[in-house]
């Protein structure tokens, strides 16, 4: 019997969910797989490091979904601390170094799976490498924060960006007693959001005690005389910083598939087909934050860099590298996040994204509360919609309240990959009683005002 090597290039969520997924459909005599990692930590959840850095989260390790030596268990050899440096497609072989020696060598592959996933965006300001200021984006990231927090006198942090990773820090340092300034170059926190929603979440930030700033772009970060990072400057103010947190958003790590002469789309992100191969290579899959998706509502591809694909992709390359058969059709682009008691949810198109695919579309607003009104402890809940101006189709739902409000997105994102109608949905068959819910649902009345607002404008 011929033994396959399959090489994994990165050991968190879709690397070592491929790896695992291989290992359960073809034993080591068949397949051996070989992981290389460049990080200290395997299969963490990276979304959770603002509540590890906030302490709603107590220990590092309680991230920590499958350590090394528990992968090496079930016959992966998961080399860490080993950074791959170059791929060979023709020759059908990885180069790695060993960051602790400086060793090098190559490794050959039968199959190869990558899993770069993404690196912070670090524009390119004076000031922006000095001590003191961070990117959050994996474990090491988030232990090199606290090591900051934990050798640092002063108690003002800024944090620069206002989308998912922004907002979430801002709560993770406010929890930790900081002065939090958030500086932001849009015109409203949380671009995933359109500008009247953002709005929302911009007056609940300062409600928390969150100065949020907007409408400002970041020129330089401020040093001091020993070289570390002590003020945030824009080209209308400046804030002091005993800490700096990059939240400005992430970049797929494609510089390996470039210089190897991989596909990559307009966000320089590789490009697979639906069994997550890349494009023209048989025998090379890749998945997780390094890749481009479909999005089943524009029909475009998309980066859409989220820990729910990543594990999906995973199981989809490691049931096809293993003999197996699986597809990832696309994405509505569903996420969900909080500062403090605020829930932030969207699924599918924003305005901005429906004008950039040239689709006609109307919007419905609704205010209404989570659970029946007169219920002791009824939160008060936005709900936005965007449909089709024709033909009714759902196009997105963004989401804005307290508690109860945020998860009430997955309603919207089903309807949206079912391709229903808003009018379609005012008749979903929900759960009701008055501790979850109104007798109309609030999705249910931003369904019944947008079938209203697509009625009035096909007159």
């Amino acid at each position: 019997m011929t033994t396959e090597r399959l090489v994994v290039i990165g050991g968190d969520a879709a690397g070592m969910s491929a790896a695992s997924q291989a290992r359960r459909l073809k034993g080591a005599e068949e397949l051996e797989i070989v992981a290389f990692e460049r990080g200290h930590f395997s299969s963490y959840s990276a979304c959770g490091i603002p509540y590890w850095v906030g302490g709603q989260v107590p220990e590092r390790d309680d991230l920590v979904a499958r350590t090394p030596a528990e992968h090496r268990a079930r016959d992966i050899d998961l080399r860490m601390r080993t950074e791959v440096t170059e791929i060979d497609v023709a020759g059908g072989r990885v180069r790695s170094r060993d960051m602790e020696t400086g060793t090098e060598g190559w490794t050959g592959y039968d199959k190869l799976v990558i899993a770069t996933g993404a690196r912070p965006v670090r524009p390119r300001l004076p000031g922006i490498d000095a001590p003191g200021v961070h990117g959050v984006q994996t474990l090491d990231d988030g232990q090199a924060l606290l090591d900051t927090l934990a050798g640092t006198e002063g108690r003002r942090a800024v944090v620069v960006g206002a989308g998912y990773i922004g907002v979430e820090m801002a709560e993770a340092l406010l929890n930790r007693g900081y002065e939090v300034t958030v500086v932001n170059r849009g015109e409203q926190p949380m671009a995933t959001l359109d500008p009247d929603m953002g709005r929302l979440v911009h007056k609940a930030m300062d409600g928390l005690g969150i100065r949020t700033v907007t409408g400002s772009a970041v020129t330089a970060v401020r040093t001091d005389a020993s070289g570390r990072a002590c003020a945030v400057v824009t080209e209308e103010a400046e804030y002091p910083a005993d800490v700096v947190i990059l939240g400005i958003g992430v970049e797929p790590e494609t510089t390996l598939a470039r210089a190897a002469g991989l596909p990559l789309g307009a966000y320089d992100g590789l490009l697979t087909d639906l069994a997550m191969r890349v494009r023209g290579h048989e025998n090379v899959w890749a998945g997780g934050d390094c890749v481009e998706v479909l999005d089943l509502v524009s029909g475009r591809e998309r980066h859409v860099p989220l820990g729910t694909h990543a594990n999906k992709h995973g199981q989809i390359i490691g049931s096809n590298a293993g003999g197996g058969y699986a597809t990832f059709p696309g994405v509505v682009g569903t996420a969900v996040s909080k500062v403090c008691e605020l829930e932030i949810a969207r699924t599918g198109l924003r305005e901005k994204d429906a004008r950039e695919v040239g689709l006609q579309y109307v919007t419905a607003t609704i205010e209404s509360t989570s659970t029946a009104g007169y219920y002791p402890g009824a939160a008060l809940m936005t709900v936005k919609m965007l449909a089709e101006r024709r033909t009714g189709r759902l196009l997105g739902v963004q989401i804005v309240g307290r508690e109860g409000s945020g998860k009430r997105v997955d309603i919207a994102a089903v309807a949206l990959t079912a391709g229903m109608t808003v009018e379609q949905m005012t008749a979903l068959d929900l759960g009701y009683a008055p501790p979850f819910s109104p007798v109309w649902d609030p999705v249910l009345v931003a369904a019944r005002k947008a079938t209203t607002a697509v009625r009035k404008a096909g007159t």
